[in-house]
């Protein structure tokens, strides 16, 4: 025990609880064990922040960044796991307790921003030049409750108790100007440990405070409401993650907040410039690289180009040189629906300068298109505006060096369909960066019995920085080790059937099979086709009581975007199947269904090593990565899936023979959807026309929402889209068929382990430490920077 460790311990409690550590609360002893840790990095945090400043940099742009709870995080990687035992041990406190006290930092909504919370810890890890910029929102994404089954959304107050992981840098401010509003960005900056090193690197997450806290004159005047309007205007822009947008309010203020972080960002990257290289900005890409992650940050666009232009004095010629030198896009989507959009009348209301920039560019990409000799057609399709909508996507392709996909197979489609256009013309911008996710977290973290199995196996703990290096084990699989992954996997799930029951109030089996789709909540995800399946497994085991098939535990867990009603009708869908099933005797709990509430990182951590198989159903060429995937596999589950996003390459990895793949191929859909009628898979598919009526005959009840009959009429007879778009019912007998073929071969348990094992093994390539070392190499141009 380190006696260093238990007195700043001591004294990190008791200055910020007022109270001797024993007479603090489990939450003050949190708040102190991570001061602890803050207080422990300090030094080496500052020397990597100015060692990073004069060097060459990589600045990550994302409007989310899902980070989950840090304390554990940071003393794993710090090598304190042990040692904070001890010190809470003699105090009489267990480790575990402390650490459930700690809320999820709620930065984010799905694999966008976990990715970039992975890609964060990778850096750090290998010791690169890289800071992460984002918004500190005051509540997040929601804080995601059931009431009768539906979806209702609630603040998230995350910080409500403090929060040490990040600091103010009240000096480090900067301003930001709307036509209609000026704000203060003020920088919180969240540290980022690496894995055995030294270099801790940054998350800097901007808060808009107002000028003045409220109008003084207004408020001695009675004015009270008068007093703090612009204060909360002010607010807005940092309290909620994606705030609704259906309305056109909602859709200024998402550009509003998009504005605001890429705008402080920029200044502060910039004035770092000038203060290390001078006032000359011509050489600003040659020490500042820029990833956009997706279309949110869009706008660093054309406001590098006003701080150049405005602030700086370079001319237009010289400025797009710069910018075109610096920034990089990564494509998250196929789907059109995520290439964002927004109306002139948007910009026109919050900032006109930005306004004529963007017009500009327009100008002069339509002139440069009509001198490479495209077709007038052509020319309106790709320009930035048109119909007085400006497109996000089509300014980051013009303006950047670099244009990613996140999966070969997601590379291809943008190349050939999506981006199809921007390829013709700069093929050599385009490159695949397949997702990784971070070994640290999403196993030695969340999964330390087979942690500690693989240090055995492999003799060290080398993996924990190339998990690579696994690939080396693949076939030392033998009996002994196959029934220590039994025993561990079973292990895991009585801890998770624990949570569970404490959680959602439901008993699940540990012996059964836990069968798992976790991710957000959207139709091309086929959240549906996995209801249908329970459902129609539920109606064989009525009919045929004696039907041997083995327990199986499904496992939801998904938000769905507050506008988005049909994705909250299958979450309703979902738990009234749950609630008709759990509560049928005749079926003697062999299928149980759990819709784990609320879902973020922290349940994904308590899910995922307790899985035996990943659902990964995506309609093929929808997905464009996945990273549940990935989290999957390395802890030894079994994709169930489409060959979509990364599953295709992750089969490629284990072998077919190693996963479950079914239903019909990114090539094949185009030519199947062509005369696709799915009302002949109800007419015909055995068992499909009784789940399929049961949405609608009293079976399941919506609770007068007429969101079932909704959901039927969309596979059925569609609307203003053509019906089952996503081709749920077209794949439905496919993926009974794999899911049935799964289940009977989960019973010769010793070959399910060896399936398990090679998928663990072969994970190293779905490591974020290998996508960064592409990105670093390829793209950002970037070495390893380690501190003294």
């Amino acid at each position: 025990m380190s006696h260093n460790l238990t007195e700043t311990l001591s004294s990190q409690v008791r200055a910020g609880s007022g109270r001797p550590l024993r007479a603090s609360t489990l939450m003050e002893v949190w708040q102190g064990l991570s001061a602890t840790v803050i207080d422990k990095i300090a030094d080496r945090w500052h020397a990597t922040e100015r060692t990073y400043a004069a060097g060459r940099q990589e600045h990550y742009f994302s409007a989310e960044f899902l980070m989950g709870r840090a304390l554990l995080n940071n003393l794993s990687n710090l090598g304190m796991v042990e040692e904070a035992r001890a010190a809470l041990d003699s105090f009489g406190l267990n480790l575990s307790e402390v650490l459930e006290q700690e809320p999820d930092a709620a930065l984010g909504n799905g694999g966008l921003g976990r990715l970039a919370a992975c890609f964060l810890d990778s850096c750090a890890t290998l010791d690169l030049p890289v800071t992460g910029y984002g918004i500190l929102y005051r509540y997040g994404l929601f804080k995601q409750l059931f009431d009768n089954g539906f979806q209702t959304e609630h603040p998230d107050p995350w910080m409500e108790e403090g929060y040490p992981f990040v600091v103010r840098r009240e000096e480090a401010q900067r301003i930001v100007h709307y036509a209609d509003l000026t704000v203060r960005a003020i920088p919180y900056d969240m540290p980022i440990t690496g894995y055995g090193t030294k270099n801790v690197g940054t998350l800097r997450l901007w808060k808009a405070e107002p000028m003045e806290e409220f109008d003084y004159d207004a408020f001695n005047s009675q004015r009270f409401t008068d007093a703090i309007v612009d204060r909360e205007r002010t607010m807005d822009i940092s309290r909620v993650l994606y705030p609704n947008d259906t309305t056109f309010e909602g859709k200024v203020l998402r550009v509003r907040q998009q504005y605001f972080f890429c705008s402080a960002s920029l200044q502060a990257i910039v004035d770092n410039y000038v203060e290390q290289h001078g006032k000359d900005l011509s050489d600003f890409a040659k020490y500042n690289a820029i990833q956009l992650n997706d279309t949110h940050p869009v706008l660093a666009i054309p406001e590098l180009m006003r701080l150049l232009m405005d602030v700086h004095g370079l001319g237009w010629d010289e400025a797009w040189k710069v910018v075109t030198a610096t920034f990089a896009y990564t494509n998250h989507t196929v789907l059109a629906e995520a290439l964002e959009t927004w109306e002139m009348s948007i910009f026109d209301r919050l900032f006109p300068r930005i306004v004529e920039i963007v017009r500009e560019i327009d100008r002069r990409f339509r002139e440069e298109m009509a001198e490479r000799g495209l077709d007038q057609g052509t020319i309106d399709y790709m320009a930035p505006i048109q119909h007085n909508m400006v497109r996000m996507a089509w300014i980051a392709c013009y303006a950047s060096y670099s244009i990613n996909g996140v999966a070969a197979l997601h590379t291809e489609i943008i190349k050939r369909e999506t981006l199809g256009h921007w390829h013709a013309i700069w093929p050599e911008r385009f490159n695949n960066k397949t997702n990784g996710v971070t070994p640290r977290r999403w196993l030695k973290q969340c999964n330390p019995r087979l942690a500690e199995l693989l240090d055995e196996v492999t003799g060290s703990d080398a993996w924990v920085r190339d998990l690579s290096t696994l690939s080396q084990f693949t076939d030392a699989g033998t009996d002994w080790i196959y029934d220590r992954l039994n025993q561990i996997k079973h292990a895991n799930k009585v801890d998770f059937a624990a949570w569970v029951a404490a959680r959602e109030g439901i008993e699940i089996d540990p012996d059964a099979i836990f069968d798992v789709q976790i991710k957000r909540l959207h139709e091309y995800k086929r959240q549906l086709l996995n209801a249908l399946y329970v459902l129609d497994l539920y109606f064989r085991l009525k009919e045929n009581p004696k039907l041997d098939v083995p327990a199986r535990v499904f496992i939801f867990g998904a938000k769905a975007a507050p506008g988005y009603i049909r994705a909250k009708a299958i979450i309703k869908l979902i738990n009234a199947i749950g609630e008709l099933v759990n509560n049928d005797a005749d079926i003697k709990g062999r299928i149980k269904v759990v819709f784990v509430h609320n879902y973020n990182v922290s349940p994904a951590e308590h899910i995922i090593p307790a899985a035996d198989i990943s659902e990964q159903i995506s309609t093929a060429g929808k997905e464009a990565s996945g990273t549940s995937n990935m989290k999957f596999m390395m802890n030894g589950a079994l994709t169930l899936g489409t060959l979509d996003g990364a599953n295709v390459e992750i089969l490629d990895a284990v072998g077919p023979e190693n996963a479950y793949i079914f239903g019909a191929t990114e090539d094949e859909l185009p030519e199947l959807k062509r005369n696709y009628d799915p009302r002949w898979h109800y007419e015909n598919v055995p068992g499909l026309r009784r789940v399929l009526d049961a949405l609608t005959d009293g079976t399941l009840d919506d609770s007068g929402s007429g969101w079932f009959h909704d959901v039927r009429h969309s596979l059925l007879e569609g609307g203003y889209e053509p019906a089952d778009v996503y081709y749920v019912l077209g794949d439905f007998a496919a993926y009974r068929e794999a899911k049935d073929r799964m289940a009977e071969d989960y019973a010769d348990q010793r070959a399910w382990a060896a399936k398990a094992w090679v998928n663990i093994t072969r994970s190293g390539r779905f490591s974020s430490d290998r996508t960064i070392s592409d990105y670093a190499r390829e793209v950002w141009k970037l070495d390893a920077t380690p501190i003294d």
